[in-house]
């Protein structure tokens, strides 16, 4: 469930620009912030809020296609990948905080059950993160993209529900 936060205009300002320096998203660093300071969470509350975030995103991501914005739907595609990547280790009590950690996070899960497709799906989410600072993918290959990550998704999802 969501809710909506009213914060300072400064307050705003600060965390947009950590939100740009980490590469994550507002989100994403509100809640790792909160759980730091208070230990908020166990491991089944942040796969949850993982989740959460990757269905945000997802949703996002095609919103925006809808209205022809490929640049932010890449990056929505991508956070979607990466969130339930995060979601995946933090059922095993991991923590992803680093581009470097998702890939080995993607690439140990693409051994250990045999599927190339992990592999193939999480190299095609990188290409949207890319396209996000580049804009050199047409719209029908976002769409593409963003449509495979879905796939990258369930694919996860029914694995973590073994």
């Amino acid at each position: 469930m969501a809710a909506t936060i009213i914060i300072p205009a400064k307050l705003k300002e600060k965390l947009e620009e950590l939100e740009r320096k980490r590469e994550i998203t507002l989100e994403e660093l509100i809640v790792t912030a909160l759980d730091e300071k208070f230990s908020l969470l166990n491991p089944e509350d942040k796969a949850e809020i993982h989740l959460e975030l990757c269905e945000k995103y997802l949703s996002d991501a095609e919103e925006l296609l809808r209205k022809k914005d490929s640049v932010q739907a890449s990056e929505k595609g991508w956070g979607a990948a990466s969130q339930i990547l995060k979601a995946m280790a933090a059922k095993e009590g991991k923590e992803l905080r680093s581009h470097r950690e998702l890939w080995e996070y993607a690439s140990e899960l693409r051994i250990k059950y045999e599927d190339e497709e992990l592999g193939v799906f999480w190299r095609e989410a990188n290409t949207l993160h890319m396209n996000f600072y580049e804009n050199w993918m047409p719209l029908n290959e976002v769409e593409l993209t963003v449509r495979d990550v879905k796939r990258f998704v369930e694919k996860l999802r029914r694995l973590m529900k073994r």
